[in-house]
Formats: structure tokens, sequence, C-alpha cells
């Protein structure tokens, strides 16, 4: 199977800028990791690339009703799991057979690999909060393998 590549997007807050459009074309699919902040968001996504979202804690509007809290998804031979909050992770992700654990939250873009699993959050890509960058990622799943890069917005 050939190289899959996702777009990873977190903390919009209903702000979906075409610099983050940019960033994730070309992907095969995308991550929402919450607080979407708007149903439009997911809409513009979803021009680009099939779009898994889960809800963050400020997604609490009744368009977010059906976002579910956790995702996990299959991209080649690689699982993924999804949820806002890197602190309400409830699975053992190494034991589970999860290749990498995608968060939001904490506006702050990170990856790191603990235990043999990536973790990845791309940060925010909607309005800037302190002195945060503002951005994406884009993982590269092959071979049941995840590596992932930070995708600094030019705002």
């Amino acid at each position: 199977m050939s190289a899959r590549t996702v777009g990873v997007i977190s903390d919009t807050h209903g702000l979906l800028r075409p610099q983050a459009l940019a960033a994730l074309a070309g992907v095969d699919a995308i991550v929402h990791a919450g607080d979407i902040g708007a149903p439009e968001v997911l809409a513009g996504l979803g021009r680009l690339a099939p779009v898994t979202a889960v809800r963050g804690n400020n997604d609490r509007a009744a368009w977010a009703a059906s976002i579910p809290e956790t995702a996990l998804l299959e991209v080649g031979d690689a699982r993924l799991y999804v949820v806002h909050d890197r602190h309400e992770l409830a699975i053992d992700p190494a034991r589970t057979g999860v290749a990498a654990v995608i968060t939001g939250h904490s506006h702050r873009p990170l990856i790191e690999e603990r235990d043999g699993v990536l973790f990845v959050n791309p940060g925010s890509a909607g309005p800037r909060r302190f002195r945060l960058p503002v951005a994406t990622a884009r993982l590269r799943v092959e071979h049941g393998i995840v590596t992932g890069e930070i995708v600094v917005l030019d705002v």
C-alpha cells in the first residue's frame, strides 16, 4: 500500500483560516481534534478530504451533539486514536495497537514518541492565544509507521 497523508487541525474555535486550508491541501484525510467552534469549519475541511472530528470542551452547541468525544480510525496499516484533551486519554495506546494519538486542547504544537506511539498535537489553527504559534500538522502513514511534522502558519 502506498503512503497516505493525514492533515491534522485543532482548536479552530470557529475560524477556518485560508492558510490552514492551504496547509492541508492534498491530504488523503483530515482529523480535527476538537474545539471546532462551528459546523462551517467541518464543511470547509470536508471540501479538501474526508474529515474525522471529535468534540472539544468548547463544542457545546446543538450542532456538536452528534460529534463523538473520541475516534479511532484506520489509515493504511495504522490505527489513529483521537481525543481532544490528552489528559482524558482512557486507553493504553501501545497495548491496543494504536500507532498515533492525536489531541488538541493545549494550543501547543507537539510531536513526540513515547513507548512506540506517536503523540501529535497540531496546536491551534484558530485565534492566536498568547505567543503560541498558529499551526496544523501533517502525518505520513507508510507500512504501519506514522511520522509527522508541525506546519506553522504564516498569519
